[in-house]
């Protein structure tokens, strides 16, 4: 029987989703945001536009394979009046960034397949931009979850002058410590999505697997998201997690969900949600350092610096397997376990290297733990990280319940998908090995918990005494 990933895939796609370069725009000339991270399918949002044109236009694609074209349009508008609505503001303790504008439209899911979209706004000048909207799936049982970054989408957005890492001066003394997502994202609205997931979702939906849709906002505000999930894929940029995303990661793989991180860096600052104007969980609270969070001392679990670091310190190795460890890193990925399941049929020999695939953050054993008992390293690539030489790992663990964790330990991974056109050194033979091990990936995840097919063979304490 076919899986509704199949049927959807089966029809025509629309090549014309891509921003071109000459439909760029100044800055301010299109941009825009909704109300809603996400929808359950026939929900609505709102969206709010500001353009310096008479008017514009909104079509909606639903991102996928479709034969090569990887989106299909679902809906397009009528022309609306354009209106340049007021700038940014910036709350002056927080230095969180948002557009309280007006709404523009009111755009109705009804009849559009579960999935990720991209809604492109098109001024009357021509100039366009992405607007990101998930349809999020009201049960994910049997099926693997696609989950979308949007809280390290929003964390690196810097629409208005500020976002987690920098404000107008350019370094961290005026950085924001909440960001919105009452605002729009910078670019051209989508650069994260574009970078670190289109590519994952069009080799997923090709795969034919039965897929689930969520955002990371999703699966801290609902306790039952990943029920009876076959496995959550987070993909090539996922660092921004809270207390509840955690939890609810942890509890689904203690239960037999596979997990993979397809990127690096992973789980890496801990993260509160707040409320905006526009509803609940809309504000990313992440101060980076417990000493300025005023939380640290009376909720020390919820203080928001990395993971691993005190008031109460929690390690995400003990859910990756391996964790961050490098910025800027590069490197070839270097095969080390070329018995390991995942590479069976792809031709690689121990030491066999791909240029280009790691970077520009990778991940590592952990050696001071928590590691899991079952860590099996499968990859163990020399990488020059900054001024200084380092090895970054790929990983895979099993648990009692059957679950496998797999983890690439590299930010490049879904980029190089593409092959040379990621750039970076990735060649053809990269793109093949990359794509290969993710369709074998998401196809095993599909049929149930990896580990009874494919459990581990662990060698984490060899790796740690450097044999």
């Amino acid at each position: 029987m076919k899986t509704a990933a199949v049927a959807e895939n089966a029809k025509h796609g629309d090549a014309d989703w891509r921003i071109e370069r000459r439909h760029k725009g100044a800055e301010h000339e299109i941009e825009g945001y909704a109300d809603h991270v996400s929808v359950l399918p026939g929900g609505r949002f709102r969206l709010f536009v500001s353009t310096t044109t008479p008017g514009f236009s909104v079509q909606a694609f639903r991102m996928g394979w479709y034969g090569g074209a990887q989106a299909r349009r679902v809906w397009r508008s009528g022309t609306y009046p354009g209106v340049r609505q007021g700038s940014a503001r910036v709350d002056p303790a927080s230095r969180t960034v948002s557009a309280p504008w007006r709404p523009s439209l009111t755009v109705s899911t009804e009849g559009w397949p579960e999935g990720s979209y991209l809604m492109m706004l098109t001024a009357a000048s021509g100039a366009q931009r992405y607007v990101p909207m998930t349809v999020r799936s009201p049960s994910a049982a049997g099926r693997l979850v696609v989950l979308n970054g949007t809280t390290t989408w929003q964390a690196y957005n810097m629409w208005g002058g500020y976002d987690l890492y920098k404000g107008p001066s350019g370094g961290e003394n005026d950085r924001a410590s909440a960001v919105s997502f009452d605002r729009p994202y910078d670019g051209n609205g989508a650069g994260k999505f574009m970078q670190y997931e289109q590519p994952a979702i069009a080799l997923a939906e090709k795969s034919g697997v039965p897929l689930a849709y969520a955002t990371d906002n999703d699966l801290h505000s609902d306790p039952g998201l990943l029920k009876e999930a076959r496995g959550l894929l987070s993909l090539g940029h996922d660092e921004y997690w809270s207390s509840a995303m955690r939890q609810r990661a942890t509890r689904a793989r203690d239960q037999g969900v596979n997990i993979a991180f397809l990127g690096a860096n992973a789980v890496n600052r801990h993260i509160r949600f707040g409320a905006t104007p526009l509803g609940a969980n809309r504000l990313v609270v992440c101060y980076k350092d417990s000493g300025t969070d005023p939380v640290a001392r009376t909720d020390p679990a919820e203080s928001t610096q990395d993971w691993r670091l005190p008031p109460m310190p929690r390690p995400e190795s003990d859910l990756i397997g391996i964790q961050y460890m490098c910025f800027p890193a590069e490197g070839a990925f270097t095969v080390s376990r070329p018995d390991f399941w995942l590479f069976r049929g792809t031709g690689v020999r121990a030491g066999t290297r791909f240029p280009g695939v790691v970077g520009p953050e990778a991940d590592a054993l952990n050696r001071g733990g928590p590691t899991p008992g079952t860590l099996e390293i499968v990859a163990s690539s020399p990488i020059s990280c900054g001024n200084r030489s380092a090895v970054a790992h790929a990983s895979y663990y099993t648990n009692r319940q059957g679950a496998g964790v797999f983890a690439t330990g590299t930010m490049r991974w879904v980029c190089a998908m593409r092959g040379p056109a990621c750039g970076h050194g990735i060649t053809e033979a990269g793109r093949r090995f990359v794509t290969q091990v993710s369709e074998t990936l998401v196809r095993a995840m599909a049929e149930g918990p990896l580990g009874r097919a494919h459990p581990s063979q662990p060698n984490y304490k060899l790796t740690a005494s450097g044999r």
